[in-house]
């Protein structure tokens, strides 16, 4: 799923190149909404929420869409061939005299007044790249649920808004945890709040997710997707195993030398002690 500096850099370039001007076409490929007029409408604005992303238009309407695991929005120019799937993924056409904006496999795509936007982002945490960050308050959210395992909160959108599967692998090697550690238990919480602002800061404004300051290929990620692979600081094998919930469940990397805490395989806490009086007593 995209994070969130991507869905920032994907409404920074769809308002480059829409905002104010009017749209020649407008073509919403999902049944509800097949029949909807925006032809001759101007975009407004186009901005991020999280993961959201929302299409302000003239008369107070806001197209709302979210990429999930695979959408994408593609721009075009006039004449020029679409790349970003085959005809029947695209979900979505804006276009304007000079640019067109194509939205591919978008599982979400919904109209609504722009009044009523927090119908659809109101449940969001702070967002860690919008106006609206506020890292006590993050912090507030992260920690209300201490037993929590902290890849799980802070994969969790209402806790704070943006980070997904890469940045939570990345955050927990950085801080040293893993990712089933409870909130509790992982020192200095609010150190890893600030790292999480500064990662999706210094990513929003280019493609990818570089966390080690290395654009090499092979070596932008201490440990996402790099099962099996040395980890870049100790030269352990990354391992992977999943966590959060079974219905949302994640796969997680992490060092076993470099990070502490919990992980799958270990034993329950307690296993192999001997039970009170059980040892053998001298006869």
């Amino acid at each position: 799923m995209p994070e969130g500096d991507t869905v920032w850099l994907t409404a920074h370039r769809l308002h480059a190149a829409l905002a104010g001007e009017a749209l020649v076409r407008a073509d919403l490929r999902v049944p509800k909404l097949a029949t909807v007029e925006l032809t001759g409408r101007r975009t407004l604005e186009v901005v991020p929420r999280g993961k959201h992303l929302l299409t302000r238009l003239e008369g107070d309407v806001t197209l709302h869409s979210h990429l999930r695991m695979d959408g994408a929005w593609h721009l075009y120019a006039p004449g020029e061939r679409w790349r970003g799937g085959p005809l029947h993924q695209v979900r979505a056409v804006l276009e304007t005299a000079a640019r067109t904006a194509v939205g591919y496999r978008l599982p979400v795509l919904e109209l609504l007044p722009t009044p009523e936007e927090d119908t659809v982002v109101g449940h969001l945490g702070p967002d860690l790249l919008g106006p609206d960050w506020d890292p006590e308050r993050a912090l507030e959210r992260l920690a209300a649920d201490p037993g929590r395992q902290v890849g799980e909160a802070l994969l969790d959108q209402r806790n704070l808004a943006g980070i997904g599967n890469v940045y939570v692998a990345e955050l927990c090697f950085l801080r040293g945890v893993t990712p089933w550690t409870p909130v509790g238990q992982v020192a200095a919480p609010g150190k890893l709040v600030a790292l999480a602002k500064r990662l999706l800061e210094a990513n929003k404004a280019r493609p990818g997710h570089v966390t080690t300051g290395d654009t090499r290929r092979g070596r932008t990620h201490w440990v996402h997707g790099r099962e099996h692979q040395p980890c870049l600081r100790c030269g352990t094998p990354v391992r992977a195993g999943e966590y959060g919930t079974a219905e949302q469940s994640r796969v997680a990397y992490w060092c076993p030398r470099c990070q502490r805490g919990p992980a799958p395989g270990d034993p329950p806490p307690g296993a192999g002690r001997a039970s009170p009086g059980s040892a053998r007593q001298p006869g």
